[in-house]
């Protein structure tokens, strides 16, 4: 395995992200197999675990503190913060909470993820989404006091602008953002990166197979679960289905170029442009989970990633990434 630093983070090249094993793309394993997963993810050499107050809501952190408890020491444990969360589980939809970054309920969030997760701190906390409603001053002071109290060991945003990036930093330096980046969403490259660049923030793309599109495993007549959250994403419905799909055949001939899977490339040309950037692919499978760790291996010099940036420039992608509900928490 490769490491890489966030701040004062050692992390594997590569993350796990958990949240698909209790939320938005079922069907889901049973415990005892999506804790075999993430235990094997350990085994070779993943240290670096995603979830979120949010996924499930509260599941995937109970799943993800069992894993790991006996563990604890040898991983890097990244949850979330920032919802109103309906008091019953129940209530839960695939619709997205109420945002509250307040500094109250930063201070009840931690407790509770600190609870599920079996530990006693925190290694990368996340406000999830950017609360209007909460100067990011503030949020950056409350987590300021929880760095001091030990409970967190660094932070980071996920979804922020440029703005709220430099104002939060300036306030309590930030190890991380985390935020949608892959061939099928390049928006950050525009000033997000730049921005991480100079102010020296490691960067944490999540969904860096685009929601499953350059796994290389969606045909033409492809079909989702039908509580799939991808069947509520307009770039997955449909005529633009269709047209995106001329990304995934566009990094299938990459791949068989290289003798590789497409996923591998994908991960691979994240991989090969910064060091700071620590992908965080989810899969609910431990042969998708051994694929993946061999993109780690993949290398696209300077010449080969302009080239395939020329190409990805030709591909049109159509369809928003988020559902209407969504998209007003979303970075534009």
């Amino acid at each position: 395995m490769q490491y890489r630093k966030l701040g004062i983070l050692k992390v594997s090249a590569l993350g796990l992200g958990c949240m698909g094993f209790s939320q938005s793309y079922p069907p889901f394993p049973e415990k005892k197999d999506a804790i075999n997963t993430i235990r094997r993810a350990v085994e070779l050499g993943i240290n670096f675990f995603d979830t979120s107050e949010a996924y499930g809501p509260y599941k995937n952190e109970e799943l993800v503190g069992e894993a790991l408890e006996a563990l604890r020491d040898e991983v890097v444990v990244a949850t979330k913060f920032g919802w109103d969360i309906p008091a019953s589980a129940e209530a839960y939809t695939d619709k997205a909470f109420g945002l509250n970054s307040k500094p109250e309920a930063i201070k009840k969030a931690v407790e509770g993820s600190l609870k599920r997760l079996r530990t006693d701190h925190i290694d990368l906390y996340y406000q999830h989404r950017v609360d209007p409603n909460t100067p990011i001053e503030a949020v950056a002071e409350t987590i300021s006091g929880l760095i001091k109290e030990g409970k967190v060991l660094a932070w980071g945003l996920s979804e922020a602008n440029t703005d709220i990036i430099k104002r939060a930093h300036k306030v309590c330096p930030l190890t991380a953002l985390q935020s949608e980046y892959s061939m099928f969403y390049r928006e950050p490259e525009k000033e997000i990166i730049p921005t991480l660049e100079e102010l020296g923030i490691g960067f944490v793309p999540f969904s860096p197979l685009g929601k499953g599109i350059l796994a290389g495993n969606m045909s033409r007549d492809f079909k989702f679960d039908d509580k799939d959250f991808r069947n509520a994403i307009p770039r997955f419905q449909g005529e633009n289905f269709q047209k995106n799909l001329m990304l995934a055949d566009f990094v299938a001939t990459i791949a068989q170029k290289k003798n590789i899977t497409s996923g591998q490339v994908a991960l691979g040309w994240l991989l090969s442009q910064k060091e700071w950037f620590v992908p965080i692919p989810g899969t609910k499978k431990i042969s998708r989970l051994e694929e993946n760790i061999k993109s780690i291996e993949v290398k696209f010099n300077a010449e080969e990633l302009a080239e395939i940036n020329k190409g990805l420039d030709e591909i049109k992608i159509v369809g928003d990434r988020y559902p209407a509900s969504h998209m007003k928490l979303a970075q534009k």
